[in-house]
């Protein structure tokens, strides 16, 4: 049974369409991206997933259960770190993550998560109101660990993350999911996602504009690659130039590179280049996800999305502190 499906998932402001017929099937056990220019409904579409938002038309399907009429057994079962969350400022750190364990009525260890998000000890004994984004991020992330879920919303995750905290952010992804966790994963941050995800789902104007792994995605536009060689003396490289699907060759003092508009052309360029020169090193540059997602969604500046109360649905902290609003 797939982890999310919705089959022509609609929602509607007035005459304003957030989310138009969204078809979309995530598997159980895979980290999804799911990708979009703002105002392109990717919030809408989590708030209905989790029944905070009621759909106009359409179903959402989330671990067996109708997101619609079953939407406490959903968040029950999911793990939600929402963009924008605000902590309880007279709250600690970990006095969070105990009140999410005890909601879930879960017998997790608060310190062991605490310490598993990368939040110092320290930080944790301290009330939240001082948080920085980093630190409100780590500790929201604890809380969405609470009780092993078998679905992690994210959204926007690493906003406010350095380095380090991001790249802990993507063991923890990879961690779930190898636990068996489904992992539906949101973010600006093309990079960050290209680094964990399966594959992804780029929406745009309310509309799913394509689904599938980054690869895959390269093929069905047509992506340029660049094949960078070095090579001792000077090829000739006419037979290199012309194989199909390679646009330009470039020899340059000790090296060659190649354009190709079709990725089966790689191989075949590589080849040719090693019979027609001594090749001591090679490297492959492929169309990475952010200019995929921008052939994919043009020049659009984004949409602000609507929702019922003019801004994120109240029942989002409370989700994210146990599922059971």
């Amino acid at each position: 049974m797939p982890a999310i499906e919705t089959d022509g998932l609609t929602k509607r402001f007035g005459d304003f369409t957030a989310v138009d017929a969204l078809n979309l099937t995530v598997e159980d056990g895979e980290v999804f991206g799911f990708l979009g220019p703002n105002g392109a409904g990717k919030s809408t579409t989590i708030n209905m997933l989790l029944g905070f938002l009621q759909p106009t038309d359409g179903t959402a399907t989330v671990l067996g259960h109708d997101a619609a009429r079953e939407s406490r057994a959903v968040r029950q079962r999911t793990g939600l770190l929402p963009e924008g969350f605000e902590l309880y400022e007279n709250l600690t750190g970990r006095e969070h993550v105990v009140s999410a364990i005890e909601t879930k009525d879960a017998d997790d260890d608060p310190d062991h998560l605490i310490e598993r998000v990368g939040l110092a000890p320290e930080a944790a004994r301290r009330r939240a109101g001082g948080y920085s984004k980093g630190m409100t991020q780590r500790l929201t992330l604890a809380v969405a660990l609470v009780d092993d879920p078998d679905l992690l919303i994210l959204d926007e995750p690493s906003s406010g993350l350095d380095p380090k905290g991001a790249k802990l952010l993507r063991e923890i992804v990879r961690e779930e999911a190898d636990r068996g966790a489904t992992v539906f994963f949101s973010s600006h941050i093309l990079g960050q996602v290209e680094q964990v995800c399966d594959r992804v789902g780029i929406m745009n104007h309310g509309e799913i504009v394509a689904v599938d792994t980054i690869d895959a995605l390269r093929d069905q536009m047509g992506a340029e690659s660049t094949v960078r060689a070095d090579v001792a003396g000077s090829p000739d490289t006419d037979a290199v130039a012309a194989l199909d699907g390679v646009r330009s060759v470039t020899v340059g003092d000790g090296h060659v590179e190649v354009a190709c508009t079709q990725p089966a052309a790689k191989m075949p360029a590589l080849r040719a280049l090693d019979d027609a020169a001594t090749v001591t090193d090679i490297d492959v540059e492929n169309a990475d996800l952010e200019t995929l997602f921008d052939r994919y969604t043009g020049d659009d500046v984004g949409r602000d999305e609507p929702t019922d109360d003019g801004g994120q649905a109240p029942e989002a902290a409370a989700a994210t502190g146990g599922g059971d609003a």
